[in-house]
C-alpha cells in the first residue's frame, strides 16, 4: 500500500476506537438518576439503621442483663458497617477528584464520562485500593452474616455483597472483582456502583440489626392457660365514690367475646360498677362463660373484694405542728384512695400555693388561727374530705455566729463560750451574722446592728458600735490589741427575720485560744 493509503487505515483504525469508547449521554444522564436514587435510598437506610440502634440501647437501658451480650453484638455490626461506609465514601470523593479536580462534587461531576479516573484511583498496583475494598467487603459479609437467623435473609445479604464475578466473554485469564467494576469504567458508573454498594451494605445492617432485636425476646408472652382476672381501678373506695373494674379472660380470642356474670347477672362489656352504700370490706365472685370450638360452654370462675372507707384527708405540716408567718411552711396534703392531681386544698389567714405534689402555707397574723379545707374531684363530683387548724406563731429568735473558714477551708460558725476561736479565724471573719438553725428551722436573719465590749487593763469596759452586719474599724483595731485568752462581749445586737419583725437576741461572748 502507498504511504497515503496506509495513513487513511490508520485514521479509520483510530476513529473507530474513539468510536467505540465513546459512551451515549443518555447513558451517562441514565447513571446520574440511579446515583440519585440511590443515594436517597442509602440515606433512609441510614435513618432507620439508627433508630434501630438507639431502640437496642433503650431495650438495654430496661434490661441490661438480659440485652447486654445483643446490644455488644448490635454495637459491633453498627460499628463495622459505619467504617466500611466512610471508606467507600471517601473512595467517591477521590475517584471525582480524579476526573474533575480537587473541588469536585460526586454528586455533580462535570467529566462524567472519564474511562480512567477509576482505573487510576483502584486498580493502581501500588495502592492495591480495589483489592483492599474486596477483602473489606469479605470481611464485613462473614462477620455480619452470623447475626442474621433467618435462612432467606442471610441468602439475600450474601448474594447482595458477593465479590465472586464470572470471567466475561473476550477475556484471557481469569478477573478479579476490582477489574470488572473500574477498569475502563465511566466515572459516573464507578460512583454510581460504590453507592449502589453503600445501599447494599445499609440493608444488611438493617436485617442483621432486626435479627439481633427479634432474638431478644423482651416482648414475647407465652401462655399455658386460660385464667379469668378482675382489674379494679382501685380497691378503696370512698363513700359516696364509684367502684369500676375490668373483667377479662387472659389469652382470649377477640372473635369470640366470652360472657361475663357477677352474682348470677350478666354483666355488659365486661366492666363491673356499681355505687357501695356502707364502709367496710366485701367480696364478690362470678364466672367467664366461654364458647368452645365444638360449641359446648366452659366456665372460668373468679373472686375479688373492694374496700370503702369514709371520706378523709390526711393534713400535717412537715415541720412542726404550727405555722410561722412571714415565711414558707411546707404541708403535706393526701387522701387514701385518692389521685394527688384530683386534690384542691384552701386556706383562711394566709395563702396555700401548690407546687407539684407538695404545698407551700405562708400564715398572716400572728396570734390568731389558720383553717386548711381539702376537697377532692372525681367523676365529675366534688366532694369535702377534711380539715385542719393550725395557730399560727411569730418565728423564734435566732442565735448570733462569727463566720470563719478552718483548714480545710470549709465555713464554721463560732457561737461564743466556753468554746474558744482563734485570734487568726477572728481577724478573718469580716462580721457577725445571725440565724435560726435548730435542726427543724432553718432560717437566715439579717443583723441591722450590735456593739462589742472590751475590757482594758484596769477593767474599764469600753464599747465600740457597728451599724450592720460587718466588723467597723475601730473593732477589728480593738481584735488586734487583743491577747490570747482574753475575751470580749457583743451585746445590743439587733436581727430582721423573713417575717420583717426586728428584734433584740441574746449576746455572746467570745474568748480567744
Amino acid at each position: 500500500m502507498s504511504p497515503r493509503q496506509r495513513m487513511i487505515n490508520l485514521m479509520y483504525i483510530v476513529l473507530t476506537a474513539m468510536l467505540a469508547l465513546n459512551v451515549s449521554s443518555d447513558v451517562l444522564n441514565g447513571f446520574s438518576q440511579v446515583q440519585s436514587g440511590l443515594q436517597k435510598t442509602t440515606e433512609n437506610l441510614t435513618a432507620k439503621n439508627a433508630a434501630q440502634y438507639l431502640y437496642l440501647k433503650q431495650l438495654y437501658d430496661d434490661n441490661p442483663q438480659k440485652v447486654g451480650p445483643w446490644l455488644a453484638a448490635g454495637t459491633q455490626v453498627h460499628e463495622s458497617t459505619d467504617s466500611l461506609y466512610k471508606a467507600i465514601e471517601t473512595l467517591k470523593i477521590e475517584i471525582a477528584r480524579q476526573a474533575d479536580g480537587p473541588q469536585a462534587d460526586y454528586r455533580n461531576l462535570v467529566n462524567n464520562d472519564d474511562l480512567e479516573a477509576s482505573s487510576a484511583w483502584m486498580l493502581n498496583p501500588v495502592t492495591q485500593r480495589g483489592a483492599k475494598l474486596r477483602q473489606a467487603i469479605d470481611a464485613y459479609r462473614k462477620q455480619v452474616l452470623t447475626h442474621i437467623t433467618d435462612p432467606d435473609k442471610r441468602k439475600a445479604a450474601e448474594q447482595l455483597l458477593s465479590t465472586a464475578v464470572a470471567t466475561p466473554k473476550g477475556s484471557v485469564g481469569p478477573v478479579t472483582w476490582e477489574q470488572v467494576n473500574f477498569e475502563n469504567m465511566p466515572v459516573i458508573a464507578a460512583v454510581t456502583f460504590l453507592t449502589h454498594l453503600q445501599t447494599n451494605i445499609r440493608q444488611t445492617e438493617s436485617d442483621a440489626m432486626t435479627s439481633i432485636i427479634n432474638n431478644i425476646d423482651m416482648g414475647d408472652m407465652r401462655v399455658n392457660s386460660l385464667n379469668a382476672y378482675v382489674i379494679p381501678q382501685s380497691t378503696m373506695i370512698m363513700q359516696g365514690g364509684r367502684y369500676s373494674a375490668d373483667i377479662v379472660l387472659a389469652a382470649v380470642d377477640t372473635t369470640k367475646r366470652p360472657r361475663v356474670f357477677v352474682g348470677g347477672r350478666e354483666i355488659k362489656n365486661g366492666r363491673y360498677e356499681f355505687s357501695p352504700g356502707g364502709t367496710g370490706n366485701f367480696d364478690y365472685s362470678g364466672y367467664i362463660e366461654v364458647l368452645k370450638a365444638d360449641g359446648s360452654m366452659q366456665k372460668y370462675p373468679f373472686k375479688s373484694s373492694y374496700t370503702v372507707i369514709e371520706p378523709m384527708a390526711t393534713i400535717s405540716p412537715t415541720m412542726m405542728n404550727v405555722l410561722y408567718a412571714g415565711i414558707d411552711n411546707p404541708i403535706s396534703i393526701s387522701a387514701p384512695g385518692v389521685p394527688m392531681s384530683a386534690i384542691t386544698a384552701t386556706m383562711t389567714n394566709g395563702t396555700l400555693t401548690r407546687s407539684g405534689d407538695h404545698w407551700v402555707a405562708r400564715s398572716g397574723s400572728v396570734g390568731s388561727e389558720a383553717v386548711i379545707s381539702v376537697s377532692s374531684t372525681l367523676d365529675g363530683r366534688t366532694q369535702q374530705l377534711g380539715s385542719m387548724t393550725f395557730r399560727v406563731r411569730k418565728l423564734p429568735d435566732p442565735l448570733p455566729f462569727i463566720a470563719y473558714k478552718d483548714a480545710s477551708g470549709n465555713t464554721q460558725h463560732y457561737k461564743g463560750g466556753p468554746r474558744r476561736l482563734a485570734k487568726a479565724a477572728l481577724m478573718s471573719a469580716s462580721g457577725l451574722g445571725a440565724a435560726l438553725d435548730d435542726g427543724v428551722l432553718n432560717i437566715t436573719y439579717q443583723v441591722v446592728s450590735f456593739s462589742t465590749v472590751f475590757f482594758d487593763s484596769m477593767g474599764n469596759a469600753i464599747p465600740e458600735n457597728s451599724a450592720g452586719a460587718s466588723f467597723s474599724a475601730r473593732q477589728i483595731e480593738q481584735f488586734k490589741r487583743l491577747k490570747v485568752g482574753k475575751s470580749f462581749f457583743i451585746t445590743d445586737i439587733k436581727a430582721k427575720g423573713p417575717d420583717g419583725i426586728t428584734r433584740e437576741i441574746p449576746p455572746m461572748q467570745v474568748t480567744l485560744n
